[in-house]
């Protein structure tokens, strides 16, 4: 678990609410906990705001779902509309790239199944439907293994690792309380027998948060969906990894000051990675050296390229 000044249920608690920025919200599931009440909880917050400011759309992109959802605003079957034509459906119910965007503004294309996606065409649609007015909320079934008549993506990503890779955001949804033996589980999952305690209202969030910089928090949560709290999951190692430091901690150690101060652990928290430019939707950061004039190279050979 990586460090951070902030609280992490804070921070869930945003993301939820659509208030920290992320174009692509990538949800993933599987038969023993659905993404459903996730989903739920990202529309009750979203219905909370739109409460205040009468403002935002939910557009819904439906490959599984056959009645629309009560909360959806634009029901859009994707079998009906074909797939070459539900880019430019779903975006005839948004404002143009155009528009200036309005951040008290919040859309949502909810997306219940990516796995319906050929892997080939994946980040070419995310990709078409992405802007800055609207969130992409999609679900991703783990337990799905991709198309084995994708010729020719022998070498290529699965579509997990892509949407890991585009998301600056991404959920994994677990059980809270399951059979001990995983193994076991997964034999009864495979033959469609569901235990008792799954798909429960109360589940676990893994969450990987990816920051400008290129650093990626995770966090554990469980979520409550029936009363709209979180609770942060800690065990042993994280709490000795995130235990407060003190300056008795390092006394008779050092005759230096081996002390941090809330302002310098705040500062650490805040700088970028030198190496890392910002990432998009469709493409990843370039790793980049600057070259700056005080920087020591070899200059006895006049036609060595210093970069």
């Amino acid at each position: 678990m990586a460090s951070s000044t902030h609280n992490p249920s804070v921070l869930l608690k945003r993301i939820l609410s659509l208030t920290e920025p992320a174009p692509l919200l990538l949800v993933s599931d599987t038969l023993a906990q659905s993404s459903y009440f996730l989903v739920q909880e990202v529309i009750h917050n979203v219905q909370e705001y739109q409460k205040s400011k009468n403002s935002g759309v939910i557009v819904f992109v439906a490959f599984e779902t056959v009645n629309k959802p009560r909360y959806t605003d634009i029901f859009i079957d994707a079998s009906k509309v074909g797939f070459t034509k539900l880019p430019e459906a779903i975006s005839s119910f948004l404002p143009t790239p155009q528009t200036p965007v309005n951040t008290s503004c919040r859309n949502v294309i909810v997306i219940d199944s990516l796995n319906h996606v050929p892997r080939a065409q994946l980040t070419k649609f995310i990709g078409s439907i992405a802007t800055p007015h609207a969130t992409i909320l999609a679900t991703l079934h783990r337990d799905m293994n991709d198309s084995p008549y994708e010729h020719g993506l022998d070498n290529y990503p699965s579509a997990i690792e892509l949407l890991h890779f585009m998301a600056t955001t991404s959920l994994d949804v677990t059980p809270a309380s399951t059979i001990s033996d995983d193994d076991e589980l997964n034999q009864q999952l495979s033959k469609l027998q569901i235990p008792r305690g799954l798909n429960n209202t109360t589940f676990k969030v893994s969450l990987t948060y990816k920051r400008k910089s290129g650093r990626e928090l995770t966090y554990d949560f469980k979520v409550d969906y029936n009363t709209h709290q979180y609770y942060q999951i800690m065990d042993k190692k994280d709490v000795d990894e995130n235990a407060l430091e003190t300056p008795e901690m390092l006394q008779g150690l050092t005759t230096f000051n081996l002390s941090t101060s809330a302002k310098q652990k705040a500062a650490k928290d805040q700088v970028e990675l030198p190496f890392l430019e910002a990432q998009s939707l469709t493409a990843g950061g370039a790793i980049v050296y600057e070259y700056e004039k005080d920087d020591d190279y070899d200059e006895e050979d006049p036609y060595e390229d210093p970069f």
